[in-house]
C-alpha cells in the first residue's frame, strides 16, 4: 500500500468510526449537557489521552512482533479480517436504536468530578479500543515504512480527528445530542460503518505482507 492509498483510506475509515456514536460520544455529550463545556472538553482530552496510550502500547507490541515473524502477521492477519468482519455483520444486521449506554465499570468513574479522569480511564480501561486498534492499524502501515512509528502516527490521526469532532460537539451540544439520539441516525450510521468494516475485513484478509 502506498502512502497516499494509506492515509486516504485510514482517515476515511476512522472518521466515520469516530462520528458513529459509542460511549466516548455519550460521555462527552453528556458531560456537556449536566457539567458544561469545560468539563466536557477535559473529558475529550481525556478519551485522546487513552487512544494514545492505546496507540503507544500497540505499536510497539506490533512493530516488535510483525518485524519479526511472517508467522505472526498471518496469525493477525486473519484474525483482524474475522473480528472485523464479525463487527461489521452485527452492525449491518443489528444496528442499535439508541447511544451506547453507560458500562458497569464506568461507574465508579461518575463520581469522580475530574472531566480528564473520566474520560481517560473510560478509554483506557475499556479493552475493545486496544483489540480495535491491534486489527484495524495493521492494514493501513504503509509499505517500507517502520511499523511501530507508522502505527502510532495512525492512533495520532484518531486523536485529531477526535478532537475537532468533540469540539464541535461540545460547541453545539444540544442541536447535536438531539440529532445523534435519534433512533434514525444511529441506525444509519451503524449500518454504513458495518458496510466499511466488512469491506476493510475483505481486504485486510487479501492483503500480503
Amino acid at each position: 500500500m502506498t502512502l497516499t492509498d494509506s492515509l486516504v483510506s485510514y482517515t476515511f475509515a476512522i472518521t466515520l468510526l469516530t462520528l458513529t456514536p459509542g460511549l466516548d460520544t455519550a460521555l462527552i455529550l453528556r458531560t456537556a449537557a449536566s457539567e458544561g463545556s469545560k468539563k466536557a472538553f477535559q473529558a475529550a482530552m481525556g478519551v485522546n489521552a487513552g487512544c494514545m496510550i492505546w496507540g503507544a502500547i500497540v505499536a510497539l507490541g506490533l512493530g516488535a512482533l510483525l518485524t519479526a515473524s511472517e508467522l505472526a502477521f498471518n496469525v493477525l492477519k486473519w484474525v483482524g479480517a474475522a473480528y472485523l468482519c464479525w463487527l461489521g455483520l452485527q452492525m449491518l444486521f443489528k444496528p442499535r436504536n439508541q447511544m451506547a449506554a453507560d458500562s458497569a465499570a464506568d461507574a465508579p468513574l461518575k463520581k469522580s468530578s475530574n472531566g480528564f479522569i473520566k474520560g481517560l480511564f473510560g478509554n483506557v480501561l475499556n479493552p475493545k479500543v486496544g483489540v480495535f486498534y491491534v486489527t484495524f492499524l495493521p492494514q493501513f502501515v504503509a509499505s517500507g515504512y517502520p511499523v511501530a512509528a507508522y502505527t502510532f502516527g495512525l492512533a495520532m490521526i484518531h486523536v485529531l480527528i477526535g478532537t475537532v469532532w468533540s469540539s464541535t460537539m461540545i460547541a453545539a451540544t444540544r442541536p447535536l445530542s438531539r440529532w445523534l439520539k435519534r433512533p434514525a441516525v444511529v441506525r444509519n450510521m451503524d449500518r454504513l460503518t458495518g458496510l466499511v468494516f466488512v469491506a476493510f475485513a475483505v481486504r485486510l484478509a487479501t492483503s500480503k505482507r
